[in-house]
Protein backbone atom coordinates (compact mmCIF):
# COMPACT_ATOMS: atom_id res chain seq x y z
CA UNK A 1 0.00 0.00 0.00
CA UNK A 2 2.63 2.39 1.26
CA UNK A 3 4.71 1.64 -2.26
CA UNK A 4 1.39 2.28 -4.26
CA UNK A 5 0.85 6.11 -2.55
CA UNK A 6 4.15 6.91 -3.31
CA UNK A 7 4.06 5.58 -7.16
CA UNK A 8 0.75 7.79 -7.19
CA UNK A 9 2.68 10.48 -5.82
CA UNK A 10 5.50 10.22 -8.48
CA UNK A 11 2.88 10.02 -11.34
CA UNK A 12 1.37 12.97 -10.18
CA UNK A 13 4.19 15.05 -10.36
CA UNK A 14 5.58 13.41 -13.75
CA UNK A 15 2.07 14.99 -15.05
CA UNK A 16 3.29 18.47 -14.39
CA UNK A 17 1.04 18.87 -10.57
CA UNK A 18 3.04 21.15 -8.26
CA UNK A 19 2.62 21.38 -4.45
CA UNK A 20 2.89 24.24 -2.69
CA UNK A 21 5.26 23.71 0.22
CA UNK A 22 5.27 24.39 3.42
CA UNK A 23 8.84 23.99 5.76
CA UNK A 24 9.07 23.28 9.28
CA UNK A 25 11.76 23.15 11.58
CA UNK A 26 12.42 20.29 14.16
CA UNK A 27 15.16 20.79 16.66
CA UNK A 28 16.28 17.50 18.42
CA UNK A 29 18.99 16.59 21.24
CA UNK A 30 19.41 13.08 20.02
CA UNK A 31 22.96 11.52 18.99
CA UNK A 32 24.66 8.93 17.58
CA UNK A 33 23.03 6.25 16.19
CA UNK A 34 19.74 7.36 16.98
CA UNK A 35 20.04 10.46 14.47
CA UNK A 36 19.59 7.96 11.24
CA UNK A 37 16.48 6.78 12.78
CA UNK A 38 14.94 10.27 13.05
CA UNK A 39 16.37 11.00 9.53
CA UNK A 40 14.79 7.79 8.62
CA UNK A 41 11.42 8.86 10.09
CA UNK A 42 11.12 12.56 8.29
CA UNK A 43 12.06 10.84 4.95
CA UNK A 44 8.77 8.52 4.79
CA UNK A 45 6.92 11.59 6.34
CA UNK A 46 7.96 13.63 3.59
CA UNK A 47 7.66 10.99 0.80
CA UNK A 48 3.76 10.77 1.95
CA UNK A 49 3.49 14.25 2.27
CA UNK A 50 5.17 16.02 -0.46
CA UNK A 51 3.96 19.35 0.40
CA UNK A 52 5.61 19.33 3.69
CA UNK A 53 9.47 19.44 4.39
CA UNK A 54 11.14 19.24 7.54
CA UNK A 55 13.99 21.02 8.32
CA UNK A 56 15.97 19.02 11.09
CA UNK A 57 18.57 20.57 13.43
CA UNK A 58 20.26 19.30 16.65
CA UNK A 59 20.76 21.79 19.15
CA UNK A 60 22.57 19.79 21.67
CA UNK A 61 22.19 18.21 25.14
CA UNK A 62 18.59 18.56 26.52
CA UNK A 63 19.66 21.58 28.85
CA UNK A 64 21.30 23.13 26.07
CA UNK A 65 18.10 22.79 23.97
CA UNK A 66 16.18 24.23 26.20
CA UNK A 67 18.28 27.27 26.44
CA UNK A 68 18.51 28.07 22.60
CA UNK A 69 14.85 27.19 22.23
CA UNK A 70 14.51 30.66 24.96
CA UNK A 71 17.40 32.60 23.24
CA UNK A 72 15.36 31.91 19.39
CA UNK A 73 11.84 32.61 21.34
CA UNK A 74 13.27 36.28 22.03
CA UNK A 75 14.72 36.55 18.28
CA UNK A 76 11.73 35.42 16.24
CA UNK A 77 13.73 32.39 15.05
CA UNK A 78 12.03 29.55 16.93
CA UNK A 79 11.35 26.37 15.50
CA UNK A 80 8.00 24.37 14.94
CA UNK A 81 8.54 21.60 16.89
CA UNK A 82 11.28 21.15 19.84
CA UNK A 83 12.12 18.36 21.97
CA UNK A 84 12.48 19.04 25.65
CA UNK A 85 13.27 16.77 28.12
CA UNK A 86 10.78 15.51 30.64
CA UNK A 87 11.82 17.98 33.84
CA UNK A 88 11.18 20.68 31.66
CA UNK A 89 7.47 20.14 31.33
CA UNK A 90 6.43 22.45 34.32
CA UNK A 91 8.34 25.46 32.54
CA UNK A 92 7.20 25.08 29.08
CA UNK A 93 3.98 25.00 30.46
CA UNK A 94 4.55 28.49 32.13
CA UNK A 95 6.59 29.89 29.40
CA UNK A 96 3.75 30.99 27.37
CA UNK A 97 5.17 30.06 24.12
CA UNK A 98 3.88 26.64 23.44
CA UNK A 99 0.61 25.45 21.52
CA UNK A 100 -0.85 22.96 23.59
CA UNK A 101 -0.76 19.45 21.73
CA UNK A 102 -4.83 19.06 23.67
CA UNK A 103 -5.70 22.56 21.61
CA UNK A 104 -4.61 20.12 18.65
CA UNK A 105 -6.56 17.32 19.57
CA UNK A 106 -9.78 18.68 20.48
CA UNK A 107 -9.79 20.21 16.24
CA UNK A 108 -8.55 16.73 15.24
CA UNK A 109 -10.68 13.68 16.34
CA UNK A 110 -8.81 11.26 14.12
CA UNK A 111 -6.47 11.09 17.14
CA UNK A 112 -7.35 8.74 20.08
CA UNK A 113 -4.64 9.68 22.50
CA UNK A 114 -6.02 6.58 24.30
CA UNK A 115 -3.77 4.75 21.89
CA UNK A 116 -0.75 5.84 24.17
CA UNK A 117 0.61 3.72 27.13
CA UNK A 118 -1.02 5.51 30.55
CA UNK A 119 1.80 5.75 32.07
CA UNK A 120 3.45 7.67 29.47
CA UNK A 121 0.35 10.05 28.86
CA UNK A 122 0.17 10.19 32.56
CA UNK A 123 3.66 12.20 32.91
CA UNK A 124 2.22 14.45 29.92
CA UNK A 125 -0.74 15.59 31.19
CA UNK A 126 -0.96 18.24 33.39
CA UNK A 127 -4.47 19.16 35.30
CA UNK A 128 -6.30 17.05 32.67
CA UNK A 129 -4.62 18.68 29.62
CA UNK A 130 -2.11 16.76 27.34
CA UNK A 131 0.49 19.71 27.25
CA UNK A 132 2.84 17.76 24.45
CA UNK A 133 3.75 14.53 22.43
CA UNK A 134 5.40 11.45 23.79
CA UNK A 135 7.85 10.14 21.86
CA UNK A 136 11.27 9.18 23.14
CA UNK A 137 10.16 7.24 26.83
CA UNK A 138 12.24 5.97 28.79
CA UNK A 139 12.82 5.27 32.59
CA UNK A 140 15.62 4.22 34.57
CA UNK A 141 17.15 0.17 34.61
CA UNK A 142 19.85 -1.44 36.83
CA UNK A 143 21.94 -3.54 33.88
CA UNK A 144 24.42 -5.89 35.21
CA UNK A 145 26.61 -8.33 33.57
CA UNK A 146 25.93 -12.21 34.02
CA UNK A 147 29.14 -13.09 32.93
CA UNK A 148 31.01 -11.66 35.59
CA UNK A 149 27.69 -12.49 37.81
CA UNK A 150 28.44 -16.40 37.28
CA UNK A 151 32.62 -15.60 37.27
CA UNK A 152 31.73 -14.68 40.71
CA UNK A 153 29.32 -17.53 41.82
CA UNK A 154 26.38 -15.17 41.37
CA UNK A 155 23.02 -16.22 40.41
CA UNK A 156 23.25 -14.77 36.34
CA UNK A 157 19.13 -14.95 36.30
CA UNK A 158 18.97 -13.52 39.95
CA UNK A 159 19.89 -9.65 40.00
CA UNK A 160 19.45 -7.74 43.49
CA UNK A 161 16.19 -6.67 44.34
CA UNK A 162 16.88 -4.54 47.61
CA UNK A 163 19.44 -2.02 49.15
CA UNK A 164 21.02 -4.90 50.96
CA UNK A 165 21.19 -6.97 48.46
CA UNK A 166 22.74 -4.44 46.19
CA UNK A 167 25.76 -4.19 49.05
CA UNK A 168 25.78 -7.53 49.12
CA UNK A 169 26.18 -8.63 45.72
CA UNK A 170 28.73 -5.69 45.43
CA UNK A 171 31.00 -6.65 48.08
CA UNK A 172 30.96 -9.81 45.89
CA UNK A 173 31.82 -8.56 42.46
CA UNK A 174 34.39 -5.77 43.80
CA UNK A 175 37.75 -7.12 42.87
CA UNK A 176 41.06 -5.73 44.40
CA UNK A 177 44.55 -6.54 43.41
CA UNK A 178 47.69 -7.47 45.74
CA UNK A 179 48.14 -3.76 46.08
CA UNK A 180 44.55 -3.61 46.83
CA UNK A 181 44.03 -1.64 43.90
CA UNK A 182 40.04 -2.23 42.54
CA UNK A 183 40.05 -4.01 39.02
CA UNK A 184 36.69 -4.52 39.44
CA UNK A 185 33.69 -2.53 40.98
CA UNK A 186 30.20 -3.32 42.19
CA UNK A 187 28.54 -0.59 40.72
CA UNK A 188 28.87 2.57 38.86
CA UNK A 189 26.48 5.20 37.69
CA UNK A 190 26.36 8.32 35.64
CA UNK A 191 26.64 10.45 39.10
CA UNK A 192 22.96 11.87 38.28
CA UNK A 193 20.34 13.25 40.20
CA UNK A 194 17.99 11.28 37.85
CA UNK A 195 18.50 8.26 39.25
CA UNK A 196 17.94 9.36 42.96
CA UNK A 197 14.63 10.97 41.40
CA UNK A 198 14.06 6.89 39.75
CA UNK A 199 15.13 5.22 42.96
CA UNK A 200 12.75 7.64 45.14
CA UNK A 201 9.79 6.71 42.94
CA UNK A 202 10.49 2.99 43.09
CA UNK A 203 10.14 3.45 46.78
CA UNK A 204 7.13 5.12 46.66
CA UNK A 205 8.13 8.14 47.89
CA UNK A 206 7.06 11.92 46.45
CA UNK A 207 10.22 14.28 45.28
CA UNK A 208 7.92 17.60 46.22
CA UNK A 209 4.45 18.42 47.68
CA UNK A 210 1.23 19.09 46.02
CA UNK A 211 1.38 15.36 45.23
CA UNK A 212 4.21 16.00 43.27
CA UNK A 213 3.17 19.26 42.12
CA UNK A 214 0.54 17.08 40.15
CA UNK A 215 -2.77 18.69 41.86
CA UNK A 216 -1.36 21.90 42.82
CA UNK A 217 1.68 24.03 41.81
CA UNK A 218 4.57 22.25 43.80
CA UNK A 219 5.72 24.69 46.82
CA UNK A 220 8.27 23.18 48.21
CA UNK A 221 10.60 19.55 48.15
CA UNK A 222 9.90 17.04 50.46
CA UNK A 223 12.40 14.30 49.40
CA UNK A 224 13.88 14.47 53.08
CA UNK A 225 11.83 11.47 53.65
CA UNK A 226 12.54 8.02 55.40
CA UNK A 227 13.04 6.90 51.71
CA UNK A 228 15.49 9.65 50.41
CA UNK A 229 17.79 8.88 53.44
CA UNK A 230 17.43 5.04 52.36
CA UNK A 231 19.00 6.05 49.22
CA UNK A 232 21.65 8.11 50.21
CA UNK A 233 22.59 5.73 53.20
CA UNK A 234 22.64 3.10 50.29
CA UNK A 235 24.99 5.47 48.25
CA UNK A 236 27.44 6.72 51.30
CA UNK A 237 27.84 2.61 52.23
CA UNK A 238 28.65 2.29 48.72
CA UNK A 239 31.26 4.62 48.57
CA UNK A 240 32.75 4.13 52.22
CA UNK A 241 33.53 0.52 51.44
CA UNK A 242 34.96 1.30 47.49
CA UNK A 243 32.38 -0.97 45.91
CA UNK A 244 31.17 2.03 43.78
CA UNK A 245 32.76 3.87 40.74
CA UNK A 246 31.45 7.51 40.51
CA UNK A 247 31.95 9.41 37.31
CA UNK A 248 32.26 13.03 36.98
CA UNK A 249 28.73 14.34 37.63
CA UNK A 250 25.92 13.31 34.54
CA UNK A 251 29.39 11.51 32.76
CA UNK A 252 26.97 8.85 31.11
CA UNK A 253 29.52 8.03 28.52
CA UNK A 254 31.96 7.41 31.59
CA UNK A 255 29.69 5.23 33.45
CA UNK A 256 28.42 3.38 30.09
CA UNK A 257 32.39 2.45 28.86
CA UNK A 258 32.89 1.61 32.97
CA UNK A 259 30.04 -1.06 32.25
CA UNK A 260 30.61 -2.15 28.64
CA UNK A 261 34.49 -2.71 29.63
CA UNK A 262 33.75 -4.51 32.40
CA UNK A 263 35.06 -2.20 35.05
CA UNK A 264 31.91 -2.38 36.96
CA UNK A 265 29.61 -5.56 37.37
CA UNK A 266 26.69 -3.45 37.55
CA UNK A 267 25.09 -0.21 35.76
CA UNK A 268 22.17 2.24 36.48
CA UNK A 269 21.25 3.93 33.70
CA UNK A 270 18.39 4.62 30.83
CA UNK A 271 16.47 2.01 29.10
CA UNK A 272 17.38 3.73 25.97
CA UNK A 273 20.64 2.20 25.23
CA UNK A 274 19.10 -1.13 25.64
CA UNK A 275 20.53 -2.31 21.91
CA UNK A 276 23.76 -0.33 22.26
CA UNK A 277 24.57 -2.27 25.65
CA UNK A 278 23.53 -5.83 24.01
CA UNK A 279 25.58 -5.17 20.90
CA UNK A 280 28.95 -3.89 22.85
CA UNK A 281 28.83 -6.98 25.96
CA UNK A 282 29.01 -9.30 23.06
CA UNK A 283 31.43 -7.47 21.29
CA UNK A 284 33.31 -8.27 24.49
CA UNK A 285 31.85 -11.58 25.70
CA UNK A 286 29.96 -10.58 28.07
CA UNK A 287 26.38 -11.67 28.39
CA UNK A 288 24.01 -8.15 29.50
CA UNK A 289 21.24 -8.96 32.07
CA UNK A 290 18.39 -6.22 33.07
CA UNK A 291 16.59 -5.70 35.87
CA UNK A 292 14.17 -3.81 38.08
CA UNK A 293 15.25 -0.42 40.18
CA UNK A 294 15.81 -1.97 43.69
CA UNK A 295 13.71 -1.41 46.50
CA UNK A 296 14.57 -0.42 50.38
CA UNK A 297 12.85 -3.81 51.21
CA UNK A 298 10.63 -6.08 49.29
CA UNK A 299 7.65 -4.75 50.84
CA UNK A 300 7.95 -1.49 49.32
CA UNK A 301 6.30 -1.33 45.65
CA UNK A 302 6.60 2.02 43.22
CA UNK A 303 7.61 2.08 40.13
CA UNK A 304 9.69 4.29 37.53
CA UNK A 305 9.03 7.19 36.29
CA UNK A 306 9.00 7.95 32.73
CA UNK A 307 12.46 9.57 31.63
CA UNK A 308 13.58 11.09 28.05
CA UNK A 309 11.82 13.42 26.40
CA UNK A 310 8.74 15.03 24.41
CA UNK A 311 7.73 17.27 21.63
CA UNK A 312 6.21 20.36 21.68
CA UNK A 313 4.58 22.72 19.12
CA UNK A 314 5.93 26.26 19.51
CA UNK A 315 3.82 29.07 19.46
CA UNK A 316 3.77 32.52 16.77
CA UNK A 317 3.95 30.44 13.27
CA UNK A 318 1.38 30.38 10.55
CA UNK A 319 -1.94 28.26 11.24
CA UNK A 320 -0.92 26.31 8.22
CA UNK A 321 2.84 25.62 9.67
CA UNK A 322 1.35 24.42 12.89
CA UNK A 323 -1.02 22.13 11.01
CA UNK A 324 1.99 20.81 8.75
CA UNK A 325 4.05 19.96 12.21
CA UNK A 326 1.41 18.37 13.83
CA UNK A 327 0.68 16.00 11.08
CA UNK A 328 4.29 15.09 11.29
CA UNK A 329 3.88 14.72 14.93
CA UNK A 330 1.21 12.69 14.65
CA UNK A 331 3.46 10.80 11.97
CA UNK A 332 6.08 9.75 14.39
CA UNK A 333 3.74 8.28 16.97
CA UNK A 334 2.24 6.14 14.71
CA UNK A 335 2.43 2.15 15.61
CA UNK A 336 5.37 1.67 12.77
CA UNK A 337 7.54 4.52 13.91
CA UNK A 338 7.68 3.51 17.39
CA UNK A 339 8.28 -0.07 16.86
CA UNK A 340 11.46 0.84 14.72
CA UNK A 341 12.59 3.15 17.03
CA UNK A 342 12.09 0.83 19.89
CA UNK A 343 14.20 -1.93 18.26
CA UNK A 344 17.04 0.66 17.31
CA UNK A 345 17.26 2.63 20.46
CA UNK A 346 15.15 0.97 23.42
CA UNK A 347 13.41 4.05 24.19
CA UNK A 348 9.48 2.84 24.89
CA UNK A 349 7.15 2.16 22.13
CA UNK A 350 4.63 5.06 23.22
CA UNK A 351 1.73 2.81 22.17
CA UNK A 352 -0.42 0.09 22.78
CA UNK A 353 -0.63 -2.01 19.22
CA UNK A 354 2.93 -1.30 19.00
CA UNK A 355 3.27 -3.73 22.16
CA UNK A 356 0.58 -6.22 21.20
CA UNK A 357 2.55 -6.07 18.00
CA UNK A 358 5.97 -6.89 19.16
CA UNK A 359 4.49 -9.10 21.72
CA UNK A 360 2.61 -11.57 18.94
CA UNK A 361 5.63 -11.30 16.31
CA UNK A 362 7.40 -12.81 19.25
CA UNK A 363 9.94 -9.83 20.05
CA UNK A 364 9.98 -9.84 23.06
CA UNK A 365 10.16 -13.43 23.99
CA UNK A 366 13.26 -13.21 21.64
CA UNK A 367 14.59 -9.75 23.30
CA UNK A 368 14.02 -9.99 27.21
CA UNK A 369 16.22 -7.36 27.91
CA UNK A 370 13.96 -4.84 25.90
CA UNK A 371 10.78 -6.68 27.97
CA UNK A 372 12.23 -5.60 31.48
CA UNK A 373 12.10 -2.03 31.04
CA UNK A 374 8.27 -2.36 29.71
CA UNK A 375 7.35 -4.73 32.49
CA UNK A 376 9.01 -2.47 34.86
CA UNK A 377 6.49 -0.07 33.72
CA UNK A 378 3.54 -1.70 33.20
CA UNK A 379 3.78 -3.12 36.46
CA UNK A 380 4.28 -0.10 38.43
CA UNK A 381 2.16 0.92 41.21
CA UNK A 382 -0.19 4.12 39.84
CA UNK A 383 -0.28 7.06 42.13
CA UNK A 384 0.86 10.22 42.24
CA UNK A 385 4.72 8.73 43.30
CA UNK A 386 5.22 7.79 40.17
CA UNK A 387 3.56 9.75 37.89
CA UNK A 388 7.01 11.64 38.16
CA UNK A 389 7.03 15.24 39.86
CA UNK A 390 7.05 18.68 37.81
CA UNK A 391 8.53 22.03 38.81
CA UNK A 392 10.00 25.12 37.02
CA UNK A 393 13.16 24.20 38.44
CA UNK A 394 13.92 21.15 37.80
CA UNK A 395 17.30 21.19 36.24
CA UNK A 396 18.81 23.63 39.33
CA UNK A 397 17.33 21.10 41.71
CA UNK A 398 19.58 18.06 39.83
CA UNK A 399 22.42 20.20 39.99
CA UNK A 400 21.71 21.22 43.39
CA UNK A 401 21.15 17.23 44.71
CA UNK A 402 24.53 16.44 43.02
CA UNK A 403 26.41 18.95 45.04
CA UNK A 404 24.76 17.11 47.76
CA UNK A 405 25.83 13.93 47.25
CA UNK A 406 28.94 14.94 46.83
CA UNK A 407 29.88 16.22 49.31
CA UNK A 408 28.22 13.50 50.92
CA UNK A 409 30.59 11.03 49.20
CA UNK A 410 33.89 13.07 49.65
CA UNK A 411 32.97 12.71 53.80
CA UNK A 412 31.94 16.37 54.08
CA UNK A 413 28.20 15.69 55.06
CA UNK A 414 26.62 12.69 56.65
CA UNK A 415 23.86 11.40 54.40
CA UNK A 416 21.04 13.23 56.44
CA UNK A 417 22.75 16.62 56.31
CA UNK A 418 23.33 16.32 52.38
CA UNK A 419 19.86 15.45 52.41
CA UNK A 420 18.53 18.09 54.21
CA UNK A 421 20.41 20.75 52.79
CA UNK A 422 19.81 19.68 49.55
CA UNK A 423 15.90 19.93 50.26
CA UNK A 424 16.43 23.09 51.56
CA UNK A 425 18.03 24.78 49.02
CA UNK A 426 15.86 23.09 46.33
CA UNK A 427 12.71 24.90 48.11
CA UNK A 428 14.29 27.80 47.99
CA UNK A 429 14.70 28.13 44.01
CA UNK A 430 10.75 26.98 43.83
CA UNK A 431 9.45 29.60 46.19
CA UNK A 432 12.04 31.84 44.03
CA UNK A 433 10.56 30.67 40.31
CA UNK A 434 6.63 30.49 41.59
CA UNK A 435 7.30 34.10 42.84
CA UNK A 436 7.96 34.84 39.41
CA UNK A 437 5.51 32.77 37.37
CA UNK A 438 2.25 31.51 39.50
CA UNK A 439 -0.40 32.73 38.14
Amino acid sequence: MKRFVLLFLSVLLLAGFTFSVTTIEFWHAMESDKVPLIQNMIQDFEALNPDIKVKLQYTGSYPETLNKLVAAVQTGNAPHIVQIYEIGTRLMIDSGVIVPVQDLLDQDKSYDVAVLLEPILNYYTVEGKLYSMPFNSSTCLLYYNKTLFEQAGLDPNRPPQTYEEVIEYCRILTKKDAKGQTLQYGLTWPTHSWVIEQLMAAADAPFVNNNNGRTGRATEAVFNNEAGLKIFELFDQLNKEGLILNTAREDWSASDENFISGKAAMLFTSTSDVRIFEEALTKNGYTLGTAFLPVPDASVSGGPVIGGASLWLIAGHPDSETKAAWEFMKFVTQEEQQILWHKGTGYFPTRKDAVKRLHYERFYAENPNYFTSLLQLLLAKKDYNTAGAIMGVFQQARDTIETAYERMAAGKMTPAEALAWAEKEVTKLIKEYNSIYQH
